[in-house]
């Protein structure tokens, strides 16, 4: 009997490790392929007046909330590569924003200036997300940020 519990302890150990080891190995980060559902509990984007009672008063950092706010549901279809869905369990780009998390990144900064420009000519949330898979967000300027309207 100790024998048939310990193969059992040892068969559960390896495939947590397994299940652990595949979600950590994953090179895209989390998100959703389809924007959040009706009444969907979600935290709240910041507002500007929260940000600023922060201290976050750059540019970049304003216009990134203000984007954020203006496209939350596309942000909740976006992974984010400072890899926040590993180290504080974001589920996507949009979590970044409910919090200070997003003020303090610049990849969050430019990833959802980017979604949000990009939005703004057209494109599918899978257009964008395939462009921020690629890279193309750090082509974005934090310095001067277009304004986000």
């Amino acid at each position: 009997m100790k024998v048939l519990i310990g193969v059992l302890i040892i068969g559960c150990a390896t495939a947590l490790a397994q299940v652990s080891g595949t979600q950590s190995d994953n090179p895209v980060p989390a998100y959703h392929s389809t924007p959040p559902g009706k009444g969907a509990l979600i935290a709240p984007i910041l507002t500007p007046q929260q940000l600023a009672g922060g201290g976050f008063t750059q540019p970049g950092q304003t216009e990134s909330y203000k984007a954020a706010a203006r496209v939350p549901s596309l942000l909740y279809q976006m992974p984010c590569y400072c890899f926040c869905d590993r180290g504080h369990g974001h589920t996507s780009l949009r979590s970044c924003f409910e919090s200070t998390h997003g003020a303090n990144c610049g990849t969050c900064i430019a990833e959802a200036l980017y979604a949000y420009q990009r939005s703004k000519k057209g494109w599918t949330a899978k257009m964008i997300r395939d462009g921020i898979v690629r890279g193309d967000w750090k082509l974005i300027d934090l310095q001067h940020p277009a304004p986000v309207q």
